[in-house]
């Protein structure tokens, strides 16, 4: 993948966001998985594998049809390759698009409408929102964004450095899988396995960079970078997700907040673990703090990740280049 594409495309997203349109891959690769799934399901195979099927038929389907989109973009020109890959890496990341919903949930409690705030919540969580209370409606937000860090930003970041477009779109095809069928409900238990193993996989490394850049990006926004560093590692692996409890926990300690606890997904009563010690209330200000350093972290790791393939490539020019 060229540096060019992917910075280009890291640029737009900050710019202008994430699009909100029919036809956004997101949504397509949602509405495959939903036909996907209905197909899948009737065949006389264990509940497990067709899960299983599920998730190669999806992944591999996406990785393919975007290779296929960026090898028919090069008939044109190596301009509108580079265009494409752009665009493409570009729908696969959402740092301008998670911070605006969560600026709109900061406004709606600044003006004291716990209504419009639980709405707007609702959409970029899968909890219960109807009855949070102020605390509750910005702890969430907190969580997810925090999350969104590794999922929405790092993840497909690290994904499009490693293995361009293609790659990337394929990692967005493994996370919506596991947003849809991911679930431990009596539904998805068996048939989401797959789908949900795989995005803790492919979260693994992304998440474990949060830990680190996290903290630095605390730093650089005023908060404290041992406060952040030391609940990353204390509390990081309390969380149910393998991934999740990371960036959660770094953030956590650079507010000086409690996440987790009690919460309600679909109506089931789940209770989390306490991430971080309850040093300071949890208010808008913690909602826009943890925003900024998302947009901090993203940046630190577009520079360590351009700064690391330099290298990379500098040092295989060396190889290349000593007489054998």
């Amino acid at each position: 993948m060229g540096l060019i594409e992917l910075a280009f495309a890291f640029v737009l997203d900050f710019a202008i966001g994430d699009p909100q349109w029919s036809y956004h891959p997101m949504r397509l690769i949602g509405r495959s998985i939903e036909g996907m799934e209905y197909l899948v399901r009737k065949l006389p195979i264990p509940e497990r594998v067709s899960g299983i099927l599920l998730t190669m038929i999806i992944v591999s389907g996406t990785y393919l049809v975007t290779h296929a989109v960026v090898l028919l973009s090069r008939q044109w020109s190596m301009l509108s390759e580079m265009i494409m890959g752009a665009v493409i890496i570009y729908f696969a990341i959402s740092v301008k698009s998670l911070a605006d919903e969560s600026k709109k949930i900061m406004t709606a409690l600044k003006e004291n409408d716990l209504i419009k705030a639980r709405k707007a919540l609702s959409l970029i969580v899968g909890r219960d929102t109807a009855n949070l209370s102020q605390e509750q409606i910005v702890r969430a937000c907190v969580e997810t964004v925090a999350e969104g860090s590794v999922d929405g930003v790092l993840s497909p970041l690290f994904y499009a450095f490693i293995g361009g477009p293609s790659a990337a779109m394929a990692y967005k095809a493994v996370n919506t899988l596991d947003s849809m069928v991911g679930y431990k409900s009596e539904k998805y238990v068996r048939f989401g396995w797959a789908s949900a193993r795989l995005d803790d996989l492919a979260n693994y490394i992304p998440a474990r960079v949060s830990a680190v850049l996290i903290p630095i990006a605390s730093f650089l926004c005023g908060c404290g970078f041992k406060g952040s560093l030391r609940i990353a590692f204390q509390d990081g692996r309390k969380h149910e997700s393998p991934n999740s409890g990371i960036p959660e926990a770094a953030i956590a300690g650079a507010l000086g907040v409690q996440l987790g606890g009690a919460s309600t997904y679909q109506g089931e009563f789940v209770e989390k673990p306490f991430i971080g010690d309850a040093q300071n209330p949890l208010t808008t200000k913690s909602i826009d703090i943890a925003i900024k350093i998302m947009y901090v972290t993203s940046i630190l790791f577009m520079v360590c990740g351009i700064g690391f393939t330099v290298c990379l490539k500098y040092c295989f020019s060396l190889i290349a280049s000593v007489p054998s």
